[in-house]
Formats: structure tokens, sequence, C-alpha cells
């Protein structure tokens, strides 16, 4: 946490909290910062002013008979308000400055149809005329330049202006040293325009704490804390959430599975090379994950510009086993990740979590098989059932692991009936393959898998492990503890608990998809003594079917919206950090209808 007694405040946050407090908390204190159409058409706006620093003289020594200057990109700081700001422009006439400030949208209209500066722009000049007139200079004005309309609000600091804003830096003061954060704004026109409505989740928050509140009400004599908690009721409220966040990124992961390729970096572009030939580019602004696999060379300098654009490089072997990460700084902060740590060491709260994962792990995958068998099994998934009421109210992590072992079993038991492609006329001997492989299916095996369906199914739980690691970490988790799986060298336990659901909707779905469409061919496999592996052919089919799984869209249980899968995760992840952070009490484990 940022010590605000002896931290110089910035002018903009003081901004930042008059618009949204939510936002201050997550920018100042936390260290987020993401970018949008708002936040990037701000940044051209100043490049012209930020391209040139001048130097601006004392204040005893500007004189009533100076000529009007400008002087661009001036910083000044007061020890006595405990504030700093960088002011874009200072014009100066004989003693008397002016600070003028660069915004990228237009005015506010007041009633009488005359222009005003928005709340949160006066508010942010003042703090910049406080500053000069701290440093000694005559300061009686500020200006505000809104680029869209290419006009300027003048207004006069006066004294109720000057104490609306003092109260606005104490305020801002004490939200920074306090250890919760704001509530979310309440259906604000802002929200759909903040460039951190992806990780405030307003909506969703707000919803879930309608759930917290209801909880609050049924609270127990001397009970002094509702039960944080996790379950698969997902009830839907009277109305959908209003969808603030994309339905998809724009971005894309980036898979290399070519052994011995050369990445380099040049002006923001990813150079691909073999044997000193470019097979391919890329723009960094175009990706938002660099997956290798195997044997791939990557400079110094394509790893320092891919951490400066937060984009994670993911490590694989080339029969797909999950190395790690490496990443830029990352979230800037401790506070989720002690609370990680605090609520692990809790057994009852990490048992409600473990049972709802493992129940809804059991309960996705009885729909896989009521939608996709050939002929769903009643035995199956009646016996589907009597687990997922079974893990629902498991009494110890012990009797939960037994449970998802025989859930396990009975699914993959049933798993073939799934393939649709083993008809005569799809034979590997009729299309000229490899008659050495079919997609048949008796038992999971693994480490190494023995078959082309376990080389497929172990690959997919890699890259969703992958992905959940990092988004994990993203969020701000330690992804080495989690709350079902334990700690165990090489493996992310909070990322195998997060995935537990999504192993039937996105992995095992994205076997299927690539074997009954063909994607995925017998051709497409390698035997080396009992292991079978993809050949790098096979590998990029695949990930072209994991892709198309993650890029699905479905729609939220509880919110009501669509938006696809690798949108879902992070919302997720998000929303059991609201849990330990005690912004709400209830986890929704997401579970298909």
């Amino acid at each position: 946490m940022i010590q605000a007694e002896n931290a110089l405040l910035p002018a903009r946050m003081i901004n930042e909290y008059v618009y949204c407090p939510r936002l201050f908390y997550y920018e100042h204190v936390e260290g987020i910062f993401v970018h949008n159409l708002e936040t990037i058409e701000g940044s051209h706006v100043h490049t012209r002013v930020d391209g040139k620093e001048d130097d601006l003289p004392p204040a005893a020594e500007l004189l009533e008979t100076d000529r009007p200057a400008n002087r661009r990109s001036i910083t000044l700081s007061s020890e006595q308000y405990g504030i700093i700001a960088k002011l874009d422009l200072l014009e100066t006439d004989g003693s008397l400055v002016t600070p003028v400030d660069y915004k990228r949208g237009e005015p506010c209209k007041a009633e009488d149809g005359s222009i005003e500066a928005w709340p949160a722009d006066r508010a942010q000049l003042t703090v910049q005329v406080l500053i000069l007139r701290d440093n000694g200079y005559v300061c009686e004005e500020a200006i505000v330049y809104y680029a869209r309309t290419k006009q300027r609000v003048r207004f006069t600091i006066d004294e109720q202006l000057v104490a609306e804003t003092l109260q606005q830096i104490d305020a801002a003061r004490r939200l920074a040293n306090a250890t919760e954060i704001p509530p979310p704004l309440e259906d604000s026109p802002k929200c759909p325009r903040c460039s951190l409505v992806g990780v405030c989740l307003p909506e969703e928050t707000r919803r879930m704490s309608n759930v917290r509140s209801i909880s609050r009400q049924q609270m127990i004599l001397f009970e002094v804390e509702p039960n944080r908690t996790a379950n698969l009721s997902n009830q839907p409220g009277d109305e959908d959430v209003r969808r603030l966040v994309p339905s998809r990124d724009d971005l894309k992961p980036l898979y290399l599975n070519q052994p011995g390729l050369y990445v380099g970096c040049s002006r923001k572009v990813l150079q691909v090379k073999d044997k000193k030939k470019i097979v391919q580019q890329v723009r960094l602004n175009e990706v938002c994950q660099v997956n290798l696999f195997g044997s791939i060379q990557v400079t110094t300098q394509a790893i320092q510009a891919i951490c400066t654009e937060e984009i994670p490089i993911a490590y694989f072997s080339m029969g797909g086993w999950f190395y790690g990460v490496t990443h830029g700084l990352g979230v800037k902060n401790i506070y989720l990740r002690r609370e990680q740590f605090r609520w692990a060491d809790v057994p009852s709260f990490c048992l409600r979590i473990a049972r709802a994962l493992v129940a809804g792990k059991i309960k996705n995958q009885r729909t896989m098989l009521q939608r996709n068998h050939i002929e769903p099994p009643k035995v199956a998934l009646v016996h589907l059932k009597c687990m997922q009421e079974d893990a629902e109210t498991a009494f110890s992590q012990e009797s939960l692991l037994g449970i998802e072992g025989n859930a396990a079993r009975v699914y993959f038991q049933n798993l073939q009936g799934m393939i649709k492609v083993n008809d005569p006329e799809d034979s590997p001997t009729d299309s000229g393959a490899d008659d050495l492989f079919t997609f048949e299916f008796n038992s999971r095996n693994r480490r190494p898998p023995k078959d082309p369906i376990n080389a497929l199914l172990s690959l997919a739980y890699s890259i969703l492990a992958k992905d959940l690691t990092i988004i994990s970490q993203t969020v701000g988790f330690d992804p080495f503890l989690g709350f079902y799986h334990q700690p165990r060298y090489g493996r992310a336990p909070l990322a195998l608990d997060l995935m537990e659901p999504f192993r039937p909707l996105i992995a095992d779905s994205a076997v299927l998809s690539a074997i009954n469409t063909k994607m995925i061919r017998p051709e497409h496999f390698i035997r080396a003594g009992n292991a079978v592996a993809l050949t790098p052919d096979g590998r990029k089919a695949f990930f072209r079917a994991y892709e198309q799984r993650m890029d699905t869209l479905v729609t939220h249980p509880l919110f009501g919206y669509r938006v696809n899968y690798r949108r879902i995760l992070e919302i997720q992840c998000r929303l059991l950090a609201r849990v330990l952070t005690g912004e709400t009490t209830n986890y929704p484990v997401f579970v298909t209808r």
C-alpha cells in the first residue's frame, strides 16, 4: 500500500478520485492501468505538449513587464499539501501564470446552454493552482482545453473551489490508506467508458453484493461475519446484468511449435525466423500471449519488448508439458495474495470452495454426456447426478477426492460415445493414413499418453492450465496456492482449482470437436516407444480447435449476457478475488444449464 502520509498525490489521481473513487483505488493503490479508446485518444492529445519540457523561472524572477509566453510539461510539487502535478502548459503574462490542461473530450454543458469544465477537471486544475501558489506564483484562473470541440474553458479559482478540492485531497488520501476498496458506482453512465470496467466488473459485483446483503439478513445470533462460500445455485436475478465488458478480446494468442525457430523484435513487431528467413511477423499489439513449444530461441530484446507490453510468454515441452511463464511486473500490490494466503489456511473455507468446484465439474461432465453422447447412458447420468450431490455435501477434502475419482471413471467410460468419426468410410486404411492409429478410447492414461485421444486430452489440459495460470497472475493471485489442490513442485494448484469446472466444457469439448470435425486425423500422430504424440501439423490443427472453443460465445448463467470462454475465465477469477477481499461472500461456480 502506498503510504499517503508520505507520498505525494498526483493531481491526475485527484481527477480520478472525483470521477470515481473505485477507479482511483485501482489505479493509485493497486497500480492497475488498462488502455481503451478514450485513454489512447487522450495520450494522442498530449503528444504535442509532452514532446518538449521547458524550464520555468522562479516566481521572483517573473516581472510584470515580461511578455506573454508558453511553457510546456512543467512538473511542480507542494510539500504543504502533499501533492504533485505535471502541467501540460503554463501561460505566463508578466508575473501572472495560468495552467492549461489538455483533455480529449468535450466540455460540460450547463442548463442554460453555456459550457463549463467537468467537476473532475476543475479539481485537477485547482490542485495545479494550489501547487503554483505554494511555489510563490500568482495564479487566479485555470483553463481546460477540450480537443474534440477545440474549446478552452476558463474558470476562476475561488475560495469555495479551493476548500472543496482540499477536502477531496484529504478524502483521497484516507482512501489510499484504507483496506477496503469502495463499492462500484450504481448504474452510472461513466462505467461504459471506463478503461477498467473489465477489472472493476461494477454490475457483476453489485449483483453479487445483493446476494451478500440477503445472506446478512439471515445471520444467526452472535455471528460476526457471514460465511464465505461457493455454490452451484447460479439463480439469475429478475433482470439480466448490463454487459459492460466486450464479449471477446481483439487480441489473440500466438503459438509457435516448430523446433529451431528464432524470435526477434523490431519496432514492436515480432519477427519469427527459420534459418535466417522471416516466416512470420506479428505486431505486439495484436497478441495477448506468446506460447513456445520446444527449442525456440527468443532474443533478449524480444523478451524485453514483450514484457514491457505486459504480454506473458509461456513455455512448453514438445510434448505439451507446461514449464512456466515469463511476464512483466503485473499487479503491483500484495493485498489479494495476502488474503489468498490467509483464507487458504481456513479449512472450512477451502472445503466449501472445493465442494462447489468438484460438484460443478461433475455437473458439466453430465451435461457433456447429455448433449454429445450418441445415446446418453441413463445409468451413468444417474450416477453422476448422485455423485454431484455427494460432492456438494462432502465432509472432507479426502472424501471429495474419492467422489471426483469415481465421477471421472464413469465419465471417461462413456467418452467413446461422444466420438463420431469411426464410421467405415472414415477408417484410417481407406483414407490412406497410418493404420496404427484409431480414435478408440478405453481409459484415461498419461505421462506419457499411449493413444491419440489421451495425447489430445493431455495437451488440452496443459494449455487450459497455462491459460488459468496467466489469468490468475493477471488478477493478482499466486497461482501456486490453491484451495482444493495441494501445493506440489512444478504445478499451479490455484489454476488447477479454477479449471475443474471448465475441463469438460473447454478442454474435452475442444478435443471432441477436433476429432469429430476431422481437424485432427490419424496422420497427425507419431509413436515413440509407448508414447503417442502430435506432429507439428497436428498441434497446429489442435491449437486452432482449442482457440475456436475459447472464442465460443456462452451465456453466463448468473448474469445473463453472452461472452466467450476466455472472457468467462477472467470473470470467474475476478469473482473469486471479490470473495477473498470481502466484497462478496459467495463464489458462483460456472455451470452450463
